[in-house]
């Protein structure tokens, strides 16, 4: 069993190219003989935003704190604490912060893929 709290464990920071102001921690993964899934939590500040991507697995998120927006199908659409996303495989998004404070947000990934 691993109980930890999510500040405690040291953020990856992705700043320049196509990301501004995103850190992401690995909460659960691998290392902790996580064998199906992993969990992160971002962690996006006012006026940051994650790269418009894509990739082959399904991912969940859970806004935790803040507000902001999320691209899907050409449109922005908007997020904020207590909303649930869905992201099919080969979908093309990103998550950007619209609001004053910090974005910050749980996302589950399928084993194999890239933890960060």
């Amino acid at each position: 069993m691993k109980i930890v709290r999510y500040s405690d464990i040291q953020a990856t920071p992705f700043e320049g190219g196509a990301a501004k102001g995103v850190a992401g921690r690995v909460v659960i993964g691998k290392n902790d003989g996580a064998m199906n899934f992993c969990m992160r939590v971002f962690e996006i500040l006012p006026g940051g935003h994650t790269p418009k991507h894509s990739h082959d697995w399904e991912h969940e998120i859970f806004v935790h704190s803040g507000e902001g927006e999320i691209f899907y199908r050409d449109a922005w659409n908007s997020i904020e604490a207590g909303y649930a996303v869905f992201m099919p495989p080969k979908e093309e998004h990103q998550i950007r912060n619209s609001g004053a404070d910090t974005l910050v947000f749980v996302c589950c990934i399928p084993s194999g893929a890239p933890e960060l």
